[in-house]
């Protein structure tokens, strides 16, 4: 059975990668207008993890593409490679 997931309850879930380091928190979502589909997550950097420092922070926001997330449960997971 496929579990879906409503955008709200994405908001304020800490963003992990795979080998453990902290990102940061979902804020938002970037969906294509035209075919509904997410292109990114937006997320909020936790400016105290070293793997923040390596990445592009646009307007104090970090846009992880859609295809590094690996899984979403308590925790939204990404593969750093994919970053």
């Amino acid at each position: 059975m496929v579990k879906f997931i409503i955008g709200r309850q994405l908001v304020g879930k800490k963003v992990v990668t795979n080998d453990g380091f902290d990102v940061g928190r979902f804020i938002d979502a970037d969906i294509s207008p035209i075919t509904g589909k997410i292109n990114a997550f937006i997320v909020e950097p936790n400016m105290d993890s070293n793997i923040t420092n390596k990445l592009k922070i646009d307007s104090g926001q970090i846009k992880i593409p859609y295809n590094a997330v690996q899984a979403v449960n308590d925790y939204i997971v990404i593969d750093r490679k994919s970053m």
